[in-house]
């Protein structure tokens, strides 16, 4: 469970909604660019972002450069960022989106046949999942946020 430190600490940080219980899922299931299935289970044990984008997503295009720039953040060496475009987009068009906002910690994803955004009920584009070391879900980030913002990461590394 969260404790109140931690959800007291999330206060101010715009879109971010904490579960008031966690959430667990069974086979979460994506591809990388190269069309190979990940699955979720396998990086149990670290604090896990899935971020929801589409190319087409103006919202999506202004947060990526910061989402980038999370993932190279020394104070979160346990997170892993998983950027998973469920726009339906090519991979080439996808590799362009992030040649063109200069993204260069991240690798591309996609939704898989199972489509995550029906799994996690997606509203809209960008939305960030949050899971613990434990696989659960444990907060969402509904619309676009700065991900370099220093209370997000202060509170984000409560979890690391």
């Amino acid at each position: 469970m969260l404790s109140n430190s931690f959800a007291s600490d999330a206060s101010g940080i715009k879109n971010l909604v904490i579960n008031k219980e966690l959430k667990n899922y069974s086979d979460i299931t994506f591809l990388n660019i190269k069309n190979k299935e990940l699955n979720l289970n396998d990086y149990k044990g670290n604090l896990i972002l899935l971020n929801f984008w589409a190319t087409w997503c103006a919202p999506c295009k202004d947060e990526m450069p910061s989402l980038d720039l999370l993932a190279e953040n020394p104070n979160l060496d346990n997170l892993k960022i998983f950027p998973i475009n469920i726009g339906k987009d090519t991979s080439q068009k996808s590799l362009t989106f992030f040649e063109d906002l200069k993204i260069k910690n991240l690798e591309i994803y996609f939704d898989s046949p199972n489509t995550l955004a029906k799994k996690f009920k997606l509203r809209g584009l960008p939305t960030t999942i949050l899971f613990n070391k434990d696989g659960l879900e444990f907060a969402r980030i509904i619309g676009s946020i700065d991900f370099v913002d220093e209370k997000f990461i202060e509170w984000l590394s409560n979890f690391n």
